[in-house]
């Protein structure tokens, strides 16, 4: 196993510790990061959970090698031509020690590694892995929140199996490895942030316990870029006021994070502290349903454009009418040549359905309120929102396959 990239005044050990849960005390051995801290008895008493992320390591490019072993120990890129438009989905870790990363241009990743193997996504194959790692993951809790078809978050908090949650996780790696031959990396915490953040300290084949008093001391050396939802932008911004690390957020008082961030700041304070009350999510409220393509070079003809609109537009309202679902928002999404992205929205009367009445308004908002004709383009898409649908929709399996029907960038 990899080494963890982790300030030295933090150790892995063997420990035994003591998790409070609905007032008794559970002795359970794992490994475990940090130094234990003692936390403020309110976060205390909302940190009785335990939490799960599972990731598999580099899904769509262990499935390729599982299926043609001669690929083990090579540079494998899955997204698709290095002379098309495709992005990487993900590589194999032969790759990315030429720097290939998930999301980069497949034309960059070959200029980066000459040698590497391009492979084009084969969905349907990863989503009939996907099935088999969810009917484990049910084995043990049916409360699950699928993120993708490679990673999910677990919780184990009421399990009746007489096990504990670091059992449970190793007990999952080890089903995967043995039925399917993949290995996948588990992080355990007392809630979805601290977890997330641990499944990826040990890559691959990693397994990180973080209990709830060692959570501060997790994420006070830890870069803010660790905590999931924080992009490049976000970084840019917090870098200018001096935020660089956890540490740098436990050093300012909250009104002074308020005033440098707004709204941000009180998200930041809890999240440097390693406090997080998001509860797993079996059930969703979708706020829209879209579609969009790229085309294979910077598109002029406005005949080809509206083309794809009309095929973007059926696909949409397709997937809509199976689940019982309208809307009365259709947004156009276009991305121009200089990768300048714009949307350009409008709502109706009436809730629909129809595909042409999505395409006929998608298609005025294109020759009205964009430069088509004038600015080659370089994507499209089309979407539908302000829906009618009231009952929460399920996280099944095909969800989440629909989720993942288009390239993944954060394919691990």
């Amino acid at each position: 196993m990899s080494e963890i990239p982790i300030a030295t005044y933090f150790h892995i050990a063997i420990h035994t510790f003591v998790w409070k849960h609905n007032g008794m005390h559970t002795t359970e051995s794992s490994q475990f990061i940090g130094t234990a801290s003692p936390l403020p008895d309110e976060f205390r008493r909302n940190s009785v959970r335990k939490i799960i992320h599972v990731d598999m390591d580099m899904f769509y490019a262990a499935v390729e090698i599982l299926d043609n072993p001669s690929l083990k120990n090579l540079p494998i890129v899955v997204g698709g031509s290095p002379t098309s438009r495709s992005v990487v989905c993900t590589a194999s870790y032969a790759a990315r020690k030429f720097g290939v990363r998930s999301a980069m241009a497949c034309s960059v990743a070959q200029r980066l590694c000459p040698q590497a193997i391009f492979l084009p996504p084969r969905f349907e194959r990863y989503q009939e892995i996907s099935r088999k790692i969810r009917e484990i993951f049910q084995r043990y809790t049916d409360k699950i929140e699928p993120l993708s078809l490679d990673e999910a978050y677990l919780d184990v908090t009421d399990s009746t199996l007489g096990l504990y949650a670091s059992q449970i996780a190793r007990h999952i790696k080890e089903d995967i490895l043995r039925e399917l031959g993949l290995t996948c990396s588990a992080g355990v915490g007392p809630n979805k942030l601290i977890a997330k953040i641990a499944s990826d300290f040990k890559k691959p084949n990693g397994l990180v316990v973080v209990t709830p008093d060692q959570a501060l001391e997790f994420m006070r050396p830890l870069t803010v870029r660790k905590i999931h939802g924080i992009g490049p932008a976000t970084e840019a911004r917090l870098a200018a006021v001096g935020i660089k690390t956890c540490a740098d957020i436990l050093a300012m008082s909250r009104e002074e994070l308020d005033q440098k961030l707004g709204r941000l700041g009180g998200w930041m304070w809890h999240a440097a502290r390693g406090e997080d009350s998001r509860p797993v999510e079996t059930h969703y409220d979708r706020k829209s349903f879209g579609r969009e393509d790229t085309f294979e070079k910077d598109e002029t003809d406005l005949g080809r454009i509206e083309s794809r609109l009309k095929d973007l537009s059926e696909s949409v309202c397709a997937s809509m009418d199976k689940r019982g679902v309208k809307g009365r928002t259709i947004t156009l999404k276009v991305k121009y040549f200089d990768f300048e992205s714009i949307t350009r929205s409008r709502t109706i009367k009436d809730m629909t359905v129809d595909p042409d009445i999505v395409m006929a308004t998608a298609m005025d908002l294109l020759k009205t309120k964009t430069a088509v004709g004038q600015r080659p383009i370089r994507l499209i898409g089309v979407s539908l929102s302000h829906l009618d649908q009231t009952t929460p929709l399920i996280l099944t399996q095909s969800r989440v396959e629909s989720m993942s029907s288009t390239p993944s960038t954060s394919n691990s």
